[in-house]
């Protein structure tokens, strides 16, 4: 394990393959530090900024693939009852699970909490788990858990008003209907960027109005913290604020490695500061519900999402210290909606499909609100609300690539594993250089054809670009990924890109695969490593700190 300020003083991939002395390490921590004195949200651009630029330049680092970065927080998760999470450092957690998405293997995370908590470091570590969290000396980990409905129904006072940011929107105004139509809501703010200048706006006052609900639509930016202030104080005294619905929120999606300080900005000030002005501004009021419009990215973390993500988790953390404090508040992390609008008009069907394949569904509007119903009076201040496919995930979990947080949801049977990287490369070994070749080649068309949904390998062309047969950015980040589970590789983030054919990938795996086989064999070493090997389960309990970081986190372990 090291702590080092940069990538610099990591050995090189050169220097390794020449027997550098300087052996590189298993980890590299990197406390991650909020700074002091700033709101939430700026401090959280600040700290993603850092964070993102570290997340930036390491798939692409000159360094060993055997290293793996781990990023050390301090209460950015509420890992206990009643703890309150540090929003700025949540939304760390956000952004680093999208890259955990991207890069599986790569990075983790660990939490501690308010007191130091080190003694099990090496032991958070040498789990097998992508996010530890520290609580006095039990190492915890995030599980999605089933909840019931609680069958009461929150109140909403009709003599306040309710104000429903990115009221105008797909999702904002079936909100809005559905609090005039289902909870008796007659006075509503709905507010958004264009006001009655966007679309659908006149049309929407005019039922509502027919509805009997007395609306105003307000063209107010959110993220102003000024213009949010004046929105409030136009709230008339007669029937003041009562509720906030906080459902507005911008996408500007791009992978981990191409996503800029400016996306990351603009999609953290749409939600995360937006919410932060809400969550001050509105504390002299009497809210009888405070709900903010979270999504499962920020729980899961989501390709190509890191900024939706980080803004998210900032979202969850804050409903939860919210609720910590006594103050209400619900974030509901949703899933995919059918409605139409501005976080899902621009998913095309590869998009749909890459969802569907690990187990997300669309709702529609009728599943949506009832889900919208369950949860305003749930007693948990986080809320995943969203359809799953558990055959698909079960699939997922079977094949090594779903996150683990959705473990707790599905069971796999030992004799349902996929095989493992050891029995694939053992199976290859035994045939001759042109059916490995073949067979190489097979395996590869096979993993582009579960990527782009191709009923089978032979669908494939060997030697046509994967662009020209629709593998898009993100379809080649899945289809890395999935050649690293199969063969136990490191193959880096650009590969696809490098070699863009079916047959020029597999000639690829075929080297990384038998390159080290023919070294391991030369020199005599074992490629699945010693027998001796570090067994992380086996008397962490009976070691000492230094002990346990030396011996859990050193290159004794298996990196398949």
């Amino acid at each position: 394990i090291r702590s080092c300020p940069d990538l610099t003083t990591l050995p090189t991939r050169g220097e390794e393959a020449e027997g550098a002395d300087t052996e590189p390490p298993a980890w590299l921590l990197v406390p991650v530090e909020t700074p002091e004195g700033l709101p939430a949200a700026e401090a959280a651009r600040a700290t993603t900024h850092r964070v993102l630029s570290l997340l930036r330049e390491w798939p692409a680092a000159d360094r060993s693939p055997r290293t793996r970065l781990a990023l050390l927080t301090r209460g950015a998760v509420a890992a206990l009852p009643d703890e309150e999470p540090d929003p700025a450092s949540a939304a760390v957690w956000g952004l680093v699970r999208s890259a955990q998405a991207e890069h599986p293997d790569t990075f983790a995370l660990v939490d501690l909490g308010a007191e130091a908590d080190t003694a099990r470091l090496g032991a958070a570590l040498a789990a097998d788990e992508p996010q530890v969290a520290l609580r006095d000396g039990a190492l915890l980990v995030p599980r999605v858990a089933r909840r019931r409905a609680q069958g009461a129904e929150a109140a909403f006072d009709p003599r306040t008003t309710v104000l429903v940011t990115g009221g105008t929107g797909g999702l904002g105004a079936l909100v809005a209907r559905h609090l005039a139509t289902g909870h008796g809501v007659r006075n509503l703010l709905l507010a958004s960027r264009r006001g009655m200048s966007a679309q659908g706006a006149p049309a929407l006052v005019e039922e509502l109005t027919g509805l009997g609900v007395h609306v105003r639509v307000a063209e107010c930016d959110v993220s102003d913290r000024a213009a949010v202030a004046a929105l409030l104080a136009s709230v008339p005294d007669e029937h003041p604020l009562g509720a906030v619905v906080h459902a507005a929120g911008v996408l500007e999606d791009s992978l981990i490695t191409s996503l800029t300080d400016d996306a990351l900005d603009r999609v953290l000030r749409a939600k995360a500061d937006s919410a932060w002005h809400l969550h001050e501004l509105t504390a002299e009021h009497r809210l009888g519900a405070f709900v903010l419009f979270s999504s499962l990215a920020g729980v899961l973390g989501g390709p190509g999402q890191g900024n939706y993500a980080a803004a998210n988790a900032f979202l969850d953390a804050l409903a939860q210290a919210r609720r910590a404090a006594g103050r209400p508040a619900t974030s509901i992390a949703w899933g995919l909606w059918e409605q139409p609008g501005d976080m899902t008009g621009h998913l095309d069907a590869s998009d749909t499909s890459r969802l569907a394949d690990s187990g997300v569904i669309a709702l529609s509007a009728e599943e949506g609100l009832h889900l919208l119903d369950a949860t305003l009076d749930s007693p948990d201040p986080v809320v995943l609300a969203a359809r799953l496919d558990l055959a698909a995930v079960r699939a997922q979990a079977a094949a090594g690539m779903a996150p683990p947080v959705l473990h707790g949801l599905v069971r796999t049977a030992s004799t349902q594993q996929a095989a493992t990287p050891a029995a694939t490369v053992e199976t290859l070994a035994g045939l001759s250089p042109s059916d490995r070749e073949n067979e190489v080649l097979r395996l590869v068309r096979g993993e582009v054809a579960a990527v782009l949904r191709y009923p089978g390998a032979d669908a494939v062309p060997p030697d046509r670009p994967l662009k020209d047969i629709g593998l898009d950015s993100l379809g080649a980040v899945q289809l890395r990924n999935r050649l690293n589970t199969m063969a136990g590789l490191h193959l880096p983030a650009t590969v696809i890109f490098d070699h863009p054919t079916p047959r020029s990938v597999a000639s690829v795996v075929l080297r990384e695969l038998f390159g080290s086989l023919t070294t391991a064999a030369q020199d005599g070493t074992d490629p699945d490593g010693p027998e001796d090997a570090f067994d992380p389960a086996a008397g962490v309990d009976d070691l000492d700190a230094e002990e346990l970081v030396r011996l859990a986190l050193s290159d004794n372990r298996d990196d398949s």
